[in-house]
């Protein structure tokens, strides 16, 4: 039973979406709605809806080209097409007549090993199939995406009492690999686990507000990065999410669940839908609103819950989270929980409800803890599920201010107060519902459990580890902030080659699992360096970032790098020099360094020219036929452009067509080690170039030219002329080469390290960098 083509029935916004996602991991999907009676166009709901993916912003799709995957229809048409399909969703209206009667016509054509799913996200999934032959009820199971499916990691996986076990595991394992979800195995229970939880916080954090006298901007603050959640928070969410879906689930979870489950919504949540339907970012008002200023400038307007209207607070400053601003999260979360004033009460309330609900719903929603802290995290963007939360406060400390707010508790707190432990997990150990130990497996491969046994960290500094991944790996894990890359993380790839060679190890994967792989290198250090004129340091300096990202691809040893997220200026240098790439899909990759003035110092402008140059034919790496190489380099590099996806990095060409892209984050480090086993064997150390073809002065006047027309017509500035002629002069391969010139690696490594240096010098790019660092922003100067 494999999964290598799928059916999406439903083109709405969720269903679209769904499509989108498998597209990009490379599934043919058809997808098929209704006809609309009197358009011509029979499968125009469908069309619409690949149209409105391709169009979403975020994007939908990873490469707009992956669209052609997926095939529009019709149901009264195309119903037939299903029979090729290994996976058919649902993701149709909520109503269970319409998906009883759907079920029966796909029963009726469907092949007899697909595996059948509804994304529904509050009927209940036996519900749907009763009536269906036993061997349909054994092929279905839920599967509930989070809005928008690329970004959200969570699935919920739904089996009912007829679903065959190996229905589920091999359709959870196609979803964390193929799809790249985070699975999380649900009850067939209303509101499932994330949304029954979730829903709940909001329900309850709207009640506290009111009582405490916050405001929603407050409110936001205290439960978002403080707390180890995410920005949008409280009620950003409920308006992204829309204020009709939370209000439609809270009342059908208040019917659907015992009275101590209060879901009821407060008078103004009601008011705001039912009366001023303001139902959040799809009306353009909710608890906050979009609006622009004279010159144009978006602003937040909040929403005043007293009269309605809606107000310019500026930016919202809570004192309880600027006490604990820079704190790691354990001792954030301990602050905020212990804070004083009406702060520390709405705080503490929330929580409380958030701790107490959670070890209720344990064995209800799901048999396992882990999975009930999973669905927070990957659907609602927390760092910690809320056992992970008590784990960090202590389980002992919430039971005893549950039981001074005279809450009764739920048999699990009931059992960890009878046995004392203060904790959910410890080491290998979590336990079930019922407070008895049983043993816990990430889902994932998790460093950080790896490191737990001491021998596994080899060599440790504090930016950068050694860790010894096993059979014979060796890991560079960098662990600054932004893993801005500076002397640790330069000196651990030194020391780990090294060890690969005294020890006999097999290679080496350069990557981490923190938030992104590498921003890129420390702009606060190169700036005071150059304020205080220490240029023969910085001159050093440059020469050893180059050695160290070179030696990726110049080692007797093979070297595997794996990005993710932001990898930025050095850190697209590391990754552009290993023998081998295993990128998350979710890439962000890009040279960025003309942003502050500068171009890229460690290779990188050498190795886009390069792998431009190779990618054109033989005959065309010489002279003026060299041109399209060097403007693509040029183009690339002095726009900053930075990839939205691995695969649009692909294209751009920071990722060969060899190198491998990983839909599923948690999975690349070991993807890498399996890399490095498969080079291994037989590896030949590669030598640097020495005869590579350049354009010489030929390429700077073609490149003058142009940027001579874009400066007339505004498009580049004074101090982007001073940038891109250091850039051009690298890419032709020095002033006074002709046509035909060849040189080696080395020479463009030289080149770099002196515009690097020459425009750090200047004061045009010392302003970039300082706007920069002040606000996050490139200064047009």
């Amino acid at each position: 039973m494999k999964i290598q083509k799928a059916a999406v029935i439903g083109a709405g916004v969720m269903g679209a979406a769904i499509a989108a996602q498998l597209a990009n991991a490379g599934i043919p999907v058809v997808l098929l709605d209704i006809v609309l009676p009197d358009n011509p166009d029979r499968n125009f709901l469908a069309k619409q809806g690949i149209q409105r993916a391709l169009k979403a912003r975020p994007a939908a799709f990873m490469d707009p080209a992956r669209a052609a995957l997926i095939t529009p229809g019709n149901l009264e048409d195309d119903l037939k097409k299903l029979k090729d399909a290994d996976w058919i969703l649902e993701a149709i209206i909520e109503k269970l007549d319409a998906k009883r009667d759907l079920w029966a016509r796909v029963e009726g054509v469907a092949k007899k090993t697909a595996i059948i799913s509804s994304n529904s996200s509050g009927i209940p999934m036996h519900l749907q199939i009763e009536g269906r032959s036993e061997d349909f009820q054994r092929r279905f199971v839920g599967a509930h995406f989070f809005n928008p499916p690329r970004y959200l990691h969570l699935l919920e996986v739904i089996p009912t009492p007829k679903t065959a076990p190996e229905v589920v595991k091999t359709f959870s394992e196609f979803a964390q690999t193929t799809l790249g979800k985070g699975v999380v195995l649900a009850n067939d229970v209303p509101g499932f686990v994330a949304n029954r939880i979730g829903v709940y916080g909001i329900v309850r954090a709207m009640g506290h507000m009111e009582k405490t006298g916050l405001t929603p901007a407050e409110v936001d603050e205290l439960t978002g990065p403080a707390l180890g959640r995410a920005k949008s928070a409280t009620f950003r969410t409920a308006d992204l999410s829309g204020l009709d879906i939370i209000y439609h689930v809270a009342n059908d979870l208040n019917k659907a669940t015992p009275d101590d489950e209060d879901f009821t919504l407060t008078p103004a949540f009601r008011t705001l839908v039912e009366e001023k339907k303001f139902l959040g970012d799809k009306t353009g008002s909710g608890f906050y609103k979009k609006t622009k200023d004279e010159k144009g400038k978006t602003k937040i307007l909040h929403l005043n819950l007293d009269t309605f209207e809606y107000e310019d607070r500026g930016k919202v400053k809570v004192a309880a989270v600027e006490a604990v601003k820079g704190r790691p999260l354990a001792e954030r979360v301990k602050a905020l929980y212990t804070a004083e004033g009406k702060e520390g009460d709405f705080l503490r309330g929330v929580m409380n409800d958030g701790f107490w609900y959670a070890a209720k719903m344990a064995g209800n929603v799901s048999g396992r803890l882990q999975d009930i802290d999973n669905a927070l995290k990957w659907g609602f963007g927390w760092e910690q599920g809320p056992f992970e939360t008590m784990d960090t406060l202590g389980v002992q400390t919430v039971i005893a201010n549950l039981e001074a707010e005279g809450r009764t508790l739920p048999p699990l707190l009931a059992a960890m107060k009878a046995s004392g432990r203060e904790s959910f997990y410890q080491g290998d150990e979590t336990v079930t519902p019922e407070g008895q130990p049983t043993p816990y497996e990430a889902p994932y491969f998790v460093l950080t459990d790896l490191k737990k046994d001491a021998t596994k960290v080899v060599k440790k500094r504090a930016g950068a580890s050694i860790v010894d991944l096993g059979d014979g790996v060796l890991l560079v894990e960098w662990h600054a902030k932004m893993n801005a890359l500076g002397e640790d993380q330069l000196r651990a790839v030194q020391d780990a080659h090294k060890l690969v060679q005294d020890m006999g190890y097999a290679g080496l994967v350069v990557g981490n699992q923190g938030e992104n792989f590498s921003a890129g290198a420390n702009l606060p250090l190169i700036l005071s360096q150059a304020q205080a004129d220490e240029w023969d340091e910085l001159d050093d300096m440059v020469k050893q970032f180059q050695q160290v990202t070179t030696s990726l691809r110049f080692s007797p040893h093979p070297t595997v790098a794996a990005p993710f997220g932001l990898t930025l200026g050095g850190g697209a240098e590391f990754t552009l020099h290993a023998d081998h790439v295993v990128a998350s899909a979710e890439l962000y990759m890009g040279l960025v360094e003309v942003g502050v003035g500068l171009i890229p110092g460690g290779g990188g402008t050498k190795e886009m020219l390069l792998r431009f140059t190779e990618m054109q034919q033989p005959g065309q790496r010489v002279g003026a036929t060299l041109l399209p190489a060097v403007q693509r380099a040029f183009e690339l590099i002095g726009t900053a452009k930075v990839s939205t996806s691995a695969l649009e990095a692909r294209n751009l060409g920071f990722l060969r067509d060899s190198d491998t892209v990983a839909m599923n984050r948690s999975h690349i480090l070991e993807e890498a080690k399996r890399q490095v086993l498969a080079l291994a064997p037989g590896y030949v150390q590669p030598a640097p170039r020495q005869d590579i073809p350049v354009m010489g002065d030929a390429a700077i006047a073609a490149i003058r030219s142009a940027l001579h027309g874009m400066h007339q017509g505004g498009y580049v500035t004074d101090y982007d002329l001073v940038v891109s002629e250091q850039l051009a002069r690298v890419l032709s391969g020095g002033t006074g080469n002709n046509r035909t010139a060849k040189v080696s690696e080395q020479h463009l490594l030289d080149l770099e390290r002196e515009a690097f240096l020459t425009l750090l010098g200047k004061k045009g790019t010392q302003q970039r960098i300082e706007h920069m660092l002040k606000t996050g922003k490139p200064l047009r100067n």
